[in-house]
């Protein structure tokens, strides 16, 4: 009877060191990317590439456990103009105050806090700051092998980008700017 109760002592002990071990987790840096936006108006619509400057995937075992991705908003450029057409115009004025306010804030970054996965998709929670202002996100991130890729829609007006905007301004008429702007993403670790 004494053996039993040392050895169901011990194996109590056993169990809550185990229980209070923190997970081992695998981080996972970013080795290439692609950023891709699309902005819409009433009368159309413009898109761009952004750069990452630096990012990483933390794993617990298959599961997304957390991360962070940081956008050099500085990097940000219009695709669908040529030069000497608006373009250098357009890449100016989104890197004003009116819009993402680069010289103040020159990054992006999104905080992954953690996901639940279905398949090769996850649901990542977290938390991302634009223009110095952060806001909770949640989004459906697509895994294969060591590549994972997005298409996430952004509302700017909660950051505190509201130029243009139908919701905040009145007689806009075609000159209005939608509130949502797109995001596809695409990450190789």
């Amino acid at each position: 009877m004494k053996n039993t109760m040392k050895i169901a002592i011990l194996a109590v002990i056993a169990l809550s060191f185990t229980a209070f071990t923190p997970p081992v987790l695998k981080k996972m840096t970013v080795k290439e990317s692609t950023i891709t936006w699309v902005g819409r108006k009433v009368t159309g619509k413009h898109s761009g590439t952004v750069q990452l400057k630096e990012g990483y995937l933390e794993m617990d075992g298959d599961r997304i456990a957390g991360g962070e991705f940081v956008i050099d908003m500085t990097s940000l450029q219009v695709t669908d103009l040529q030069a000497g057409k608006g373009k250098e115009k357009l890449e100016g004025h989104l890197s004003s105050d009116d819009f993402f306010g680069v010289s103040d804030h020159p990054t992006a970054t999104l905080v992954i806090a953690g996901s639940s996965k279905t398949g090769n998709s996850y649901k990542v929670e977290g938390s991302i700051t634009i223009k110095g202002v952060t806001q909770p996100i949640s989004f459906t991130l697509n895994k294969n092998g060591n590549t994972v890729s997005t298409k996430v829609s952004i509302d700017r007006t909660k950051f505190g980008i509201k130029y243009g905007s139908g919701s905040f301004f009145d007689n806009l008429g075609d000159k209005a700017i939608k509130d949502k702007f797109d995001i596809d993403a695409t990450f190789k670790f």
